[in-house]
């Protein structure tokens, strides 16, 4: 049992200086190795990468230029005029918005995302800064990007649910789980599918559930990774259809395509 007397100094110790100190035992009482370096995880905020990784991962933060549509990162530099990529065209969505590039500590976390349903402490504070750069409307609901009733099952739950359940705590808004449907259980898209393949795997893959939820309605689609786009642009179209007013798009990493 704690002592009288260890309690009352744990009292007067600073609340951060509290977790400093109890990050140190637990980093030495249960190691555990970076998801990115393999070296080890100082600060359990952190969640499975280092402090180091987190600071090597390039965060999006209104100070370099991306596609005003998709949101591709295109340089560091920011630009005082929208820039598009050219590659988004087409996708049905009006624009796109990512905490940072899918790699190092930001690929790392959204991996484990997908094993576990918890966002640790540094991700929530990127994913709250990523939602004050762009205005919601009034009318604005939250869609999850679903999963297959197979994937589901193999993994007990939606980490775009996840992501879109913590927005909403945020923003105040609703989330509308039922609202689309996948129909169609395709392969995971990877970085080296080329366009073509990603959206011939999902034209047909979703099916609109509850139109009446999103009829007039503003809609943020939330998902874990935006690679080509392929995948929210088929679900902007369906919600347009629907009769979404607009569509806008909540990942937690854009993928850098070659």
């Amino acid at each position: 049992m704690r002592s009288l007397g260890t309690a009352l100094l744990l009292t007067t110790i600073p609340s951060p200086m509290l977790r400093s100190l109890s990050d140190s035992f637990l980093s030495l009482l249960y190691p555990q190795p970076c998801a990115v370096c393999s070296q080890s995880v100082e600060n359990r905020r952190n969640g499975v990468a280092c402090q180091s990784c987190w600071s090597q991962t390039r965060i999006f933060t209104a100070a370099e230029t991306l596609c005003s549509k998709c949101g591709a990162y295109l340089r560091d530099k920011p630009s005082t005029n929208a820039v598009y990529c050219h590659n988004c065209e087409e996708h049905f969505y009006d624009s796109a918005h990512a905490v940072g590039v899918y790699e190092k500590a930001l690929a790392a976390t959204i991996l484990e995302l997908k094993r576990t349903p918890y966002i640790p402490v540094t991700l929530r504070k990127h994913l709250r800064a990523a939602m004050r750069r762009f205005e919601l409307p009034s009318s604005t609901v939250l869609v999850p990007v679903p999963l297959s009733a197979k994937r589901k099952l193999e993994r007990g739950f939606n980490q775009a649910e996840t992501v879109a359940a913590f927005a909403a705590k945020e923003t105040g808004f609703c989330v509308e789980n039922a609202v689309l449907e996948r129909t169609v259980h395709t392969a995971i898209h990877r970085i080296a599918m080329d366009k073509k393949a990603r959206e011939m795997s999902v034209s047909k893959a979703f099916k609109l559930s509850r139109p009446e939820k999103i009829a007039g309605k503003d809609v943020l689609l939330v998902d874990d990774v935006l690679t080509s786009g392929a995948t929210v642009s088929a679900c902007a179209k369906i919600l347009k259809k629907g009769g979404a007013r607009t569509v806008r798009v909540l990942t937690l990493g854009r993928a850098v395509l070659r």
